[in-house]
């Protein structure tokens, strides 16, 4: 038993018309390549990056495992100097280290005050977001947050989906990114945004059977590569390579949609929470009823739900 694989989809050199026209509009990812990034994916280098952030202090996830999760936190967080950070982070043995010396390392930056400020890369670090070009393919007035990202190779991060539409530009290094639709919630085992299976290419089928039922989109990123991840997409990444990425986030909905209190972009829709509040009344009221009537009611729900909120495509 094992789950179908696809290719996501490359495209060389797309325009921003051509995007907007053709790409947006299907809501399906897609690996952008060839396009002007700046100058980071050939300055970047270890040597550079230390030296021009220098010794600002940075909060990172460190993990004696590879494979870290965020539902049972098995990892810790640590500050050190970015100088610092940046080179251990490149090396695969450490002599320096908190828990172990093949110990990984993932920086994720965040906004000065973590629970009111958006991550942006020119505020954070201002002298690396001069080498950046943002590829321009959204509003202005539609950009949320732009997250710097660099990881230890061999670093897998958690299975989960985001609330905004955002391009992952690997500046550096290589990663491997699977993605499953988000018509496919009903098999990877969610705990609120996040997916219980962990090691997506080796799944305990015992404990989660359903998961071959999910479709498995997959693609390889190396410097210089776009992936267009739109909202509500699962996304799994492995870190093949020690490197840096750039996140950018931007919202598709009008902005009066999303939780103002939002400050890392995963918060569900202001109407998809007050929703499931209803629905967890709902279910709250069912309990009132002998079982045999509950099973009946909540089957009934479920057939309204169905009828009135499903997509009938099957795409």
């Amino acid at each position: 038993r094992e789950q179908r694989t696809v290719a996501v989809e490359r495209l060389d050199g797309v325009t921003r018309e051509r995007f907007l026209r053709d790409i947006y509009p299907r809501r399906k990812p897609v690996v952008l390549t060839g396009l002007e990034l700046g100058t980071c994916t050939t300055k970047w280098t270890v040597d550079y990056l230390s030296q021009a952030e220098g010794s600002k202090e940075v909060k990172i996830h460190v993990s004696a495992v590879p494979q870290m999760d965020f539902l049972n936190k098995n990892f810790v967080y640590r500050t050190l100097p970015f100088d610092v950070f940046v080179r251990r982070a490149a090396e695969v043995k450490h002599k320096e280290y908190f828990l172990t010396e093949d110990e990984k390392y993932y920086l994720r930056s965040v906004g000065e005050d973590v629970r009111k400020d958006i991550a942006d890369i020119r505020k954070q670090f201002p002298i690396l977001a001069e080498d950046v070009h943002i590829p321009d393919y959204f509003e202005k007035e539609q950009f949320f947050s732009s997250v710097f990202r660099i990881s230890s190779a061999g670093l897998q991060l958690w299975t989960h989906y985001d609330v905004m539409d955002n391009f992952l530009i690997q500046v550096t290094g290589k990663k491997r990114v699977v993605l499953y639709s988000p018509r496919d919630a009903p098999y990877l085992y969610l705990s609120g945004t996040k997916s219980e299976v962990l090691d997506v290419d080796n799944p305990d089928l015992e404990k989660y059977p359903l998961f071959v039922k999910a479709k498995r989109f997959q693609c390889f990123l190396e410097a210089g590569d776009v992936l267009f991840i739109p909202a509500l997409w699962f996304h799994n990444v492995i870190s093949e390579e020690f490197g840096v990425a750039l996140n950018v986030f931007w919202k598709h909905l009008p902005s009066e949609s999303y939780d103002k209190t939002d400050t890392y972009g995963n918060k569900d829709p202001m109407a998809a929470s007050r929703a499931i509040q209803i629905l967890d009344r709902a279910l709250k009221t069912l309990e009132e009823l002998p079982e045999e009537y509950r099973d009946f009611y909540a089957r009934r729900m479920v057939l309204r739900i169905q009828e009135k909120a499903y997509r009938n495509d099957c795409g």
